[in-house]
């Protein structure tokens, strides 16, 4: 069922937060650095995963991440929902469900066998489809997956996550470059604010991860990565 209701921005960030860390899908641990794919090390770690256990919250958040999408790019802008494989398949079935539209998925690489295929299900020629994932740090996933989708002569101008890092000031641009735009519920800034006000984690753990924050790279030269 397609949500009516259009909390702002603001509200869905705040309200997002809270959930993320009511579930404690949040980490973090400014003396025992989290290390991420990249190899890169960080005080921060979010596991987004965690949702689709809790059916109240994630119900909640696919209706704030509709009504985002559809208030920004327009309520009849999409033929096709596809999610990134595979932390992104549940959230973008939630999200087809609601809008009411057929839902695909785009492997990481072809499977190297049968039909060697990237995506799953029907996807049409001049589809447009968003992309729908749980999280994004640099955005760099996200382009080999619309670029999966464009071969398939569908069209990919959107791609909608649950989380946003909001730290690397080149993601939005990186995916601009690329003709996607990025629509997501909540970043590591909100999470951080909420945080403080429920006294989540002690302060120094809170200043630590401000820092973080504010200079990765910094943070990292300090820390040692």
């Amino acid at each position: 069922m397609i949500p009516t209701s259009h909390p702002d921005d603001a509200t869905i960030a705040r309200i997002a937060a809270g959930m993320l860390l009511e579930i404690e899908a949040v980490h973090f641990n400014q003396r025992e650095p989290f290390t991420y794919s990249s190899g890169l090390k960080g005080p921060t770690y979010i596991d987004c995963r965690k949702l689709i256990s809790f059916p109240r919250i994630r119900s909640t958040l696919m209706d704030f991440l509709v009504v985002k999408v559809m208030r920004d790019a327009g309520f009849e802008a999409f033929d096709n929902i596809a999610g990134g494989e595979t932390a992104g398949i549940p959230f973008a079935a939630f999200v087809a469900e609601r809008m009411a539209l057929p839902m695909t998925y785009v492997r990481k690489k072809p499977k190297g066998y049968g039909r060697n295929a990237r995506i799953e299900g029907v996807m049409a020629e001049g589809d447009r489809v968003l992309l729908v994932e749980d999280l994004t740090t640099d955005g760099g996933s996200k382009i080999s997956f619309v670029d999966a989708i464009r071969d398939t002569g569908a069209t990919c101008a959107h791609t909608a996550v649950v989380f946003y890092y909001g730290i690397f000031p080149e993601t939005e641009k990186t995916l601009g470059d690329h003709g996607v735009t990025l629509h997501h519920l909540c970043t590591w800034w909100d999470v951080l604010a909420v945080a403080r006000e429920r006294g989540s984690f002690d302060a120094e753990t809170l200043d630590g991860v401000e820092t973080f924050l504010n200079d990765p790279a910094k943070w990292r030269e300090r820390f040692g990565n």
